[in-house]
């Protein structure tokens, strides 16, 4: 008996997880289907196609030169069929099924998450998979649809929509200021101290940062305490430790309520470039691109 249409379709998404996984069992598990089907499957497409489409070995699968090409074309196919089965109920009821997003964690608790209502209200056949952490996360393997990044990106392979540049401000507690005085240029850091933040990925201490027309100058800072999180560095800085650079938005409550104050303004770090990243320009959704503008509207309006 021949196959319909909707049937290669799922042949298809499943050849396309078991690329995208490298992994049989892994495919298997985030199309919550058992590993035998998701391997007959293939051999199924392999046998229609009449090619070779995966490499096989006990520790990793990868396409064949004619499965990575045909690869390209089933994610070109799988969108077209997305998005004409689509059409019609999203013009009449809009978006639907979940979204699984990834974020940052002060991000996604000070700022997405109390916004969340606005987004869901206008948007009622969508529910979201808030994901809060500030690890690096596989989205396929993980499932996710989408992540927010904040910093420099590496080469992920990943589409990368640019939300905006978030600023940076160089902060005191007046306690501090009272004890050690007020710097107003680079040159009086030498006098001060700081709390110095390592990289919790790296432990790579961040030297001081500022922007000198159009270069950007580090120096190292004298501290005596280190730290590895933003709530153990606000929560040092509050308590009059140091110096710290902080994005406006991680301390603007402290600022508003006097415990905190803003030193050298001419003087400031460069912007943090903000990013949403997601696998393959043709897996963007209609709900992903409602999410997305939202998301990008939201973080425009609050921290930039």
């Amino acid at each position: 008996m021949r196959a319909t249409p909707l049937d290669r379709i799922d042949l298809f998404r499943i050849f396309s997880r078991v690329v995208e996984c490298a992994s049989f069992t892994r495919a298997a598990d985030t199309l919550g289907l058992p590993r035998s089907s998701v391997s007959a499957a293939v051999i199924d497409l392999e046998a229609r196609v009449g090619a070779r489409l995966l490499h096989r070995t006990t520790r990793k699968v990868s396409p064949t030169q004619d499965g990575a090409a045909f690869y390209e074309r089933c994610l070109r196919l799988i969108a077209d069929v997305d998005e004409a089965e689509g059409l019609f109920r999203q013009t009449s009821v809009g978006p639907t099924g979940k979204l699984r997003i990834d974020v940052p964690g002060r991000i996604g608790r000070l700022i997405i998450a109390p916004a969340l209502p606005e987004f869901l209200d206008r948007y009622p056949q969508l529910d979201i998979d808030l994901r809060v952490t500030d690890r690096a996360v596989n989205l396929v393997e993980d499932s996710i649809d989408c992540v927010l990044r904040v910093g420099p990106l590496g080469d992920s392979g990943l589409i990368a929509r640019k939300i905006g540049d978030l600023p940076l401000i160089n902060v005191a507690s007046p306690a501090y200021l009272a004890r050690h005085g007020t710097p107003d240029a680079p040159d009086d850091l030498i006098a001060h101290l700081a709390v110095n933040y390592a990289s919790p990925s790296t432990g790579r201490v961040e030297d001081w940062e500022w922007l000198d027309d159009g270069e950007v100058r580090l120096v190292p800072m004298r501290g005596r305490v280190t730290v590895n999180s933003a709530e153990a560095y606000i929560a040092c800085c509050l308590a009059g430790l140091g110096l710290i650079q902080i994005p406006a938005y991680d301390v603007k409550r402290h600022l508003d309520a006097g415990e905190l104050v803003e030193v050298m303004p001419a003087h400031r770090a460069v912007a943090m470039p903000m990013t949403l990243l997601y696998p393959h320009r043709q897996h963007l959704s209609r709900r992903l691109q409602v999410f997305a503008d939202w998301l990008e509207q939201l973080l425009t309006r609050q921290l930039l």
